[in-house]
């Protein structure tokens, strides 16, 4: 997929990964990237190039995505990259309830309300941005793991759904990122600004799945030599 004069659409675009996409399309020679965030005085990391338009937007909210995608009507590339990580498996179900907000419902909007967007404009490309804990989960974040098996879920029926008008759909799985949320971590962690590379690189070669970092590559092939093993690794975190 040629990226030039593509217009794109990033949410979540005030964190560290959001931030580093927008800038990796821009330098890609898109025509315009949209970038989405609940407060718009958030955004200001992603000004300062004129192709860069700010939108406000809660993607919890029905009736906020649907404003925004018939207001948007030339988006033909949507990158579903907001999400959120409360910590813990028991206990608090607001948390777990507030991750499938987001994580899921969110995303399920979105590519719901852009569908006939992307698919007047030709097809164009969806991206969602997942998380290795799709395929084995980390305990001590097993509500946020379990909203993103979801969100790999839909987004393999989405794939098929959508190919009859022509929209590539991709899953990106990073394993854990230099973000706000990973503050504190003990592990290594990858560059927002190496992920988003590897998703442009992704997108151009029409890949279907996107293991942007060394430990997502590595935990992958991990679990399809001895899924029970890799379990039972992450279940000490």
């Amino acid at each position: 997929m040629e990226l030039k004069d593509h217009v794109v659409m990033v949410t979540g675009a005030n964190g560290g990964i959001g931030s580093a996409l927008v800038r990796a399309f821009l330098k890609a020679g898109v025509k315009k990237v949209y970038a989405c965030a609940r407060n718009k005085d958030s955004l200001s990391a992603v000004l300062g190039d004129q192709r860069v338009q700010t939108v406000e937007i809660d993607i919890t909210n029905a009736s906020s995505v649907e404003v925004v995608a018939c207001t948007y009507k030339d988006v033909t590339v949507l990158v579903n990259n907001a999400g959120t990580a409360q910590g813990g498996l028991l206990g608090k179900q607001s948390s777990a309830r507030a991750e499938m907000e987001v994580n899921y419902f969110g995303t399920h909007a979105m590519c719901s309300q852009f569908a006939p967007v992307l698919g007047a404009n030709g097809g164009g490309c969806i991206v969602n941005i997942i998380s290795l804990l799709a395929f084995v989960s980390m305990p001590s974040i097993g509500t946020y793991s379990a909203s993103k098996a979801a969100l790999h879920s839909f987004t393999q029926g989405l794939r098929g759904v959508l190919a009859k008008q022509g929209t590539k759909v991709i899953g990106v799985y990073p394993g854990p990122v230099a973000t706000r949320m990973t503050e504190g971590l003990q592990m290594p962690l990858a560059t927002p600004e190496g992920v988003a590379q590897e998703v442009i690189a992704g997108v151009i070669v029409n890949a279907e799945e996107i293991y942007p970092d060394e430990m997502s590559k590595g935990v992958i092939q991990g679990l399809a030599a001895d899924a029970k093993a890799v379990e039972r690794q992450f279940a000490s975190f």
